[in-house]
């Protein structure tokens, strides 16, 4: 029954692909409308990782690609590098999670998605992107 999906693969990568970029986008698009308070907020979160200025630059710029990385992804187009730039800001919203005294299940969501974008950086976009080779 399930023999013959291997041969789907593409495809896969497709739905991977658009529903994850749709998920980005819902969850980026508020993010970059929200202005500089907004913006503030979520650039203080790199102060988990060691960076202590310009917080409303790093909110904004985590906001960009959250929204325009998502579109990018839907489209297969610089995948390597907008998953690379995901891995990113996940990583720094796990690193925030954690360091405001959440637990692992508190950053269970930036971690599975990490590890998304992880894997996905080797596997590449699949033949149904722009970007395919």
């Amino acid at each position: 029954m399930f023999g013959n999906l291997g041969n789907y693969k593409n495809f896969g990568l497709l739905i991977i692909r658009v529903g994850l970029g749709i998920m980005f986008i819902f969850h980026g698009l508020p993010k970059l409308m929200g202005g500089e308070k907004e913006w503030r907020e979520l650039g203080s979160a790199t102060r988990y990782v060691g960076i202590h200025f310009l917080p409303v630059l790093w909110g904004l710029l985590c906001a960009v690609v959250e929204t325009f990385g998502g579109f990018l992804l839907i489209l297969g187009l610089a995948f390597r590098p907008v998953c690379l730039l995901l891995l990113i800001n996940l990583l720094v919203a796990t690193a925030s999670q954690l360091g405001q005294g959440g637990s692992v299940m508190d950053a269970s969501h930036a971690i599975e998605d990490t590890i998304m974008f992880a894997g996905l950086l080797f596997v590449g976009p699949g033949r149904y992107s722009v970007d395919r080779k």
